[in-house]
């Protein structure tokens, strides 16, 4: 028992360390404008086809060692997509009504996922891992090199994330615009530059969580960007959109969640409920913190100020 408690644990901080990645996205986003920005997801999916392109073209597929590269070139590409999302679909709708932005997030959703199709093909692409391969046994739990791997990469960049948001000029300055946009500027900071920052960072972060995704699951899929990108969407609300540690902290209870929901629901239930039906866990925890919790497990520290001033998006 203990054993299965083990392994279970470390497939959820597997699945959460994908999850709190692309759930940092969307936070960072919502946190400087509140938007939502469903053309994220999306970019999660552009991302690991993006990672499959380069690595055929500089023939280093399947070679953990070209990861690193691989996963650098995607961050950057991805990021300057994230960057033209904005500039095309968002900004000229500032200061309009919250619902033409969420539209326009919807329609670049679309737009970003048949053109991912049109390019990559309808049919789910074998994916070469950029993982390195190889198990250890741990007090009876099976812990794979790809498992360590995708952990050791996300944490390394979620703390880089919240160093570079605290600790830096440019973090600064993008907490001041997300407090208030308007006296931001007054005080010389560029308020466009730190929200096309965020579109830079948020979906390069996404496209990393692609790679490492379709690594481990050895494929990659034009539609996996929508079930996945709903995931961590719920992860950012479960941990409280707009916060950086809610995010990661929602990231890895999700994961464990679902993780140990499907591998003891159907023996709970006399195998009623089996292992297809994980999804209805994440959606479940959606529904339930929107009704009893809406602000999330840390919530949301948005001042009165920002509150009034942020209402017209």
């Amino acid at each position: 028992m203990g054993a299965l408690i083990l392994q279970q644990a470390i497939n959820a901080l597997t699945v959460g360390s994908i999850y709190a990645l692309i759930a940092l996205g969307y936070t960072m986003v919502y946190g400087v404008l509140r938007l939502i920005n469903f053309a994220h997801s999306e970019l999660f999916t552009a991302g690991a086809f993006i990672g499959l392109g380069l690595a055929g073209a500089l023939g280093i597929a399947g070679h953990p060692t070209g990861g690193l590269l691989v996963g650098l070139i995607t961050f950057v590409l991805v990021g300057l997509a994230g960057v033209s999302v904005e500039i095309v679909a968002y900004r000229p709708l500032r200061g309009t009504s919250r619902l033409a932005p969420m539209l326009s997030a919807l329609g670049m959703a679309v737009v970003i996922q048949n053109a991912v199709m049109l390019i990559g093909g309808r049919r789910p692409m074998i994916y070469p891992s950029f993982l390195p391969s190889g198990v250890i046994d741990l007090y009876g739990a099976i812990v794979s090199y790809k498992q360590i791997t995708i952990f050791v990469v996300a944490v390394v960049l979620m703390v880089g994330l919240e160093l570079f948001v605290n600790r830096t000029n440019l973090g600064v300055r993008i907490r001041a615009v997300a407090e208030n946009a308007e006296t931001a500027s007054l005080v010389g900071i560029n308020p466009n530059m730190a929200i096309s920052l965020i579109f830079f960072i948020g979906p390069g972060l996404g496209a990393v969580a692609g790679i490492l995704y379709s690594s481990f699951y050895g494929v990659a899929t034009f539609t996996m960007g929508f079930v996945i990108g709903m995931k961590a969407f719920t992860a950012a609300i479960l941990g409280g959109i707009g916060s950086i540690p809610g995010a990661v902290l929602g990231g890895f209870l999700l994961g464990a969640i679902e993780t140990f929901g499907t591998a003891w629901m159907p023996v709970l239930t006399g195998g009623v409920i089996g292992t297809e039906y994980r999804d209805i866990f994440a959606f479940s925890v959606l529904v339930l913190i929107l009704l009893f919790r809406p602000a999330g497990l840390l919530g949301e520290h948005v001042s009165e100020e920002t509150r009034v001033y942020k209402s017209d998006f």
